[in-house]
């Protein structure tokens, strides 16, 4: 199966066929994806260099000059080294991008610490404005990047990851989707992490709810999910652990509620390794899932709704 990020050049190259705002701002990666659209479109596919400062400047400035540009490198490099020129250069002018990561968390160990960002949603989520993506499929990745490029003039991140759940489920954009229905707690699960959930949760009496749209928050499907399963919430997020806990509490604040964030822990793992054992250390392999849900949410839990 193709991953989400070799489905982003010929889905924004397409987008760059079809609509003229469209122009495309790369950093060196990801370059050899857009040379055909290069030649159709010369003026609007444009490669800054390793100049990741510049890449999220000259974004800003073709979306005031009216274009919708999508911007593109790995998450480290297009959030946490620009993060001035993110903040100041499309948050305090206002201008409008889609920014497009691939290398989520700790998707290339051997690349080293440099090119992990568990971070990049939590800062983010110091600004204003913007629409957070999380896709957990291929499918929907290529459903998530063209909402985004549509979505007028906003500030859009779409998180692109070779972590991927077996099967696309429909997502518009917007709501979190019911994918299991119980009594005794809820489980928010973020893009990728949906599978391990599911196994994790294998015979527990618990709503699961999915989430690719992650931001804004979708404070309405938890609430309504806490009417049959109670207040008991658990997030699991492929970056940073804890990330949308102030978001959930701040949608159950009239609510007395218990709320666990599980996620990439902030000890930094020094070790290159496999993509899998890093999930383990972090604890969001099934089995660790499973026992950190099942003890935060105890014994009722245990009991396979009917």
């Amino acid at each position: 199966m193709d991953t989400m990020r070799d489905r982003f050049a010929p889905v924004v190259s397409r987008l760059l066929d079809e609509d003229p705002r469209v122009a495309v701002v790369l950093a060196e990666i990801g370059v050899a994806g857009f040379e055909d659209a290069q030649h159709r479109h010369p003026d609007r596919v444009i490669n800054v260099g390793i100049r990741e400062q510049l890449l999220v400047g000259a974004g800003a400035g073709l979306a005031l000059t009216g274009l919708r540009p999508v911007v593109h490198t790995f998450a480290s490099f297009l959030v946490e080294r620009p993060f001035e020129q993110v903040k100041l250069d499309l948050g305090h002018q206002d201008a409008g991008a889609v920014l497009v990561s691939a290398s989520a968390s700790f998707d290339w160990p051997s690349g080293g610490y440099t090119h992990m960002s568990p971070g990049d949603i939590a800062l983010l989520d110091t600004l204003d404005g913007w629409t957070v993506h999380v896709p957990g499929h291929p499918d929907e990745a290529e459903t998530l990047l063209r909402h985004a490029v549509a979505a007028g003039d906003d500030k859009v991140y779409v998180r692109l990851s070779v972590q991927s759940n077996a099967e696309a489920l429909a997502v518009d954009g917007a709501r979190f989707r019911t994918v299991r229905e119980g009594r005794a707690g809820v489980v928010v699960a973020v893009g990728p992490m949906l599978d391990a959930v599911l196994a994790a949760t294998e015979g527990l009496d618990v709503t699961v709810l999915y989430g690719t749209t992650v931001r804004p928050f979708d404070s309405a499907a938890l609430r309504r999910a806490t009417e049959a399963a109670g207040t008991d919430v658990v997030l699991v997020e492929p970056y940073l652990a804890g990330t949308s806990t102030a978001a959930a509490n701040d949608a159950l604040a009239d609510l007395p509620h218990r709320v666990l964030g599980l996620g990439v822990g902030r000890r930094e793992l020094r070790r290159y390794g496999q993509i899998e054992e890093h999930v383990t250390a972090h604890g969001l392999d099934a089995g660790s899932l499973r026992e950190r849900i099942g003890g935060f949410l105890g014994a009722t839990a245990t009991r396979v709704s009917a």
